[in-house]
C-alpha cells in the first residue's frame, strides 16, 4: 500500500487546526485519519488532536488482534481467507468505538477547561486490510475515492447545506458559494453522544481506485473533477498531494488544508 499526507495553515488562518494521522498495522493493513478542529483558535487545534489521538489509540490496540486471529487460525488458504472475512465485520463496531473514544476525549476536556468549551472536530477515517475497506465520518471532512474515469464521495456531508440538498431546496452548485456552507450538524466531542456513519466501500474499488481524505480547506476551494484531474495527472501521491495543496491555496487558501491519498 502507498500513501502521502499533508496538512497546510493556509492562506487566511493563524493556526493549524486540522490534523491528520497514517497507521501501519501490517503490509496490508493500515488506517488514515482526518481531523477539522472548530471552537477558536486554542479550542479547534485541541480538538482535533485530543480526537485524532484517541482514535488512533483504539485502533491501535484493537487491529493486530484481529490481524493475528485471522491468520493463526491455520495454514490452510481458504480458511485463512473465511476467517479473515468474518473478522472484518468487526471493523464497523471498532470504528464506531474508536469515535467514541475521541467523543469523549474532547467532550471531556471541554468540561474541565473554561477556555476550550465548545471546541469540537470533524473527523474521517479510511482502514483498509486487502482488499477490505471499510471508513466512518463524523462532519464535513471527506472521504473519497477516484478511479481512472470517475471520482466518487463516499461520505456523506454532515452540514446545513447538505442537508438543504438532500431536502432539494439547494443545489450542489448553489450550496458551494452559500454563507451557511461552514456550518455542520454532527462533531466529534460537541455533545456526550455521537452518531458517526459508517462508510462501506466495495472490495472492487479497493484495487483501482486512489482514496483521497480531506478537510473542507480542499473541498470547498477545488471542484471535485479538478481534484480528479489532479490525482489522475500526478506521476506520484506525494507530487499529487502537493499539488492539491497547492492549488487550494491558489484558489484563496480560505482555511487549514489537509489532504491524505493512499492506493
Amino acid at each position: 500500500m502507498f500513501s502521502s499526507g499533508k496538512t497546510d495553515i493556509g492562506l487566511r488562518r493563524k493556526v493549524n487546526q486540522d490534523t491528520f494521522a497514517a497507521e501501519r498495522f501490517a503490509p496490508d493493513a493500515e488506517l488514515f485519519v482526518v481531523c477539522d478542529g472548530m471552537g477558536g483558535v486554542q479550542g479547534g487545534a485541541e480538538a482535533s488532536r485530543l480526537a485524532c489521538a484517541a482514535f488512533c489509540d483504539v485502533m491501535r490496540h484493537a487491529v493486530p488482534d484481529i490481524i493475528a486471529a485471522a491468520e493463526s487460525v491455520c495454514s490452510d488458504g481458504a480458511a485463512i481467507a473465511a476467517r479473515r472475512d468474518r473478522l472484518c465485520n468487526r471493523i464497523p463496531d471498532m470504528l464506531i468505538e474508536a469515535a467514541d473514544a475521541a467523543n469523549r476525549a474532547v467532550y471531556e476536556a471541554a468540561m474541565a477547561d473554561e477556555s476550550l468549551k465548545g471546541m469540537g472536530t470533524t473527523l474521517v477515517a479510511l482502514f483498509v486490510w486487502g482488499d477490505y475497506a471499510c471508513g466512518i465520518n463524523i462532519g464535513d471532512s471527506r472521504l473519497y475515492a477516484v478511479t481512472d474515469n470517475a471520482i466518487r464521495q463516499l461520505s456523506h456531508d454532515h452540514s446545513y447545506v447538505q442537508y438543504l440538498i438532500d431536502l432539494g431546496k439547494l443545489t450542489p452548485e448553489e450550496a458551494r458559494t452559500s454563507t451557511n456552507r461552514n456550518i455542520i450538524t454532527r462533531a466529534v466531542g460537541t455533545a456526550p453522544a455521537l452518531e458517526a456513519d459508517i462508510v462501506s466501500v466495495d472490495a472492487g474499488l479497493v484495487g483501482r481506485a486512489v482514496f483521497l481524505l480531506c478537510s473542507d480547506g480542499l473541498s470547498g476551494m477545488l471542484t471535485d473533477a479538478e481534484i480528479a484531474a489532479v490525482v489522475r495527472s500526478a506521476e506520484t501521491l506525494d507530487a499529487a498531494v502537493d499539488t492539491l495543496v497547492d492549488r487550494a491555496n491558489a484558489a484563496g487558501g480560505t482555511d487549514n488544508i489537509t489532504v491524505v491519498l493512499c492506493k
